[in-house]
């Protein structure tokens, strides 16, 4: 069955869809021999020789989704251009090729989460869906008054954070609005000096060690894909009605430290 070069690419796990295309149309994908660019293009996986940047793809039936706590002073992507430390040095020997689902900033640490299922991932990336926890160390105290500055600057809710002291605080926010809660911060003269992602939708972190990683549960995995399916009808239904009310996910913060540890994390470098 023919299906777009993209699709194919992505159900792979070799990359998001919207990297996908950006391999396409770099000229990095070959089908049956012909470099392939445009986007458009259409291709049978299980008849045609697909070749991504010289490698001959290959489907696998196993679909990978790992929760791993990224350190600080590490690159969000498997390689890095300039040779600083990436995830890929603390994910070896996961089985197959997995590829983060949006990204951590350098200097920002904690929950990441991997997978070879690119349908799930380009679905995640596209619509900013799930509302994230975060938490995050100002430089002093803010008043009541800048707290409800940056909240209202990045759709944010901002807690003090329990058990934490010293200006640590957890935030509730989108993907799309950090960027705008931490400028507000900034102006307010409270920068952001550490953050760090404790839980993406109800999917959290948990008890894992900078450079520790776990596999997601079967019914993590499920939740994740309900919650971007309620997400989806949410973006798709006109606003105020019934449908977009439904859809709306909403996320009730947990503690960070609460999770169950029933499952131990896996070593920082995996025996194999």
């Amino acid at each position: 069955m023919e299906e777009r070069l993209q699709k194919i690419i992505a159900r792979a796990g070799i990359a998001s869809r919207r990297n996908a295309e950006a391999l396409i149309s770099s000229g990095q994908v070959a089908v049956n021999g012909r470099v392939v660019t445009e986007l458009g293009t259409k291709a049978d996986a299980a008849r045609d020789h697909i070749r991504v940047a010289g490698k001959l793809l290959r489907l696998t039936g196993t679909k990978v989704y790992i929760a791993l706590n990224k350190p600080d002073g590490v690159v969000a992507t498997m390689r890095d251009p300039e040779g600083r430390r990436t995830i890929a040095d603390f994910v070896r020997g996961v089985p197959g090729r997995v590829f983060p689902v949006g990204r951590l900033e350098y200097h920002a640490s904690g929950l990441l989460l991997l997978t070879n299922d690119g349908e799930l991932a380009n679905r995640a990336m596209r619509a900013h869906a799930l509302p994230q926890i975060y938490l995050c160390k100002t430089s002093g105290m803010p008043s009541e008054s800048e707290i409800r500055d940056a909240e209202r600057a990045g759709h944010a809710k901002m807690e003090r954070a329990k058990g934490l002291a010293g200006g640590w605080w957890q935030v509730t926010l989108s993907g799309a609005t950090k960027d705008q809660f931490r400028q507000a911060l900034m102006a307010s003269g409270h920068p952001v000096d550490k953050m760090k992602r404790v839980a993406i939708g109800y999917l959290e972190m948990g008890p894992l060690a900078p450079g520790q990683y776990r596999h997601l549960t079967n019914e993590e995995v499920s939740e994740l894909e309900r919650a971007l399916a309620r997400a989806e009808r949410h973006a798709e239904a006109p606003k105020g009605t019934e449908g977009a009310r439904r859809g709306a996910v909403r996320v009730k913060p947990r503690s960070f430290y609460a999770r169950k540890r029933s499952e131990p994390a896996k070593e920082r470098f995996p025996r194999r």
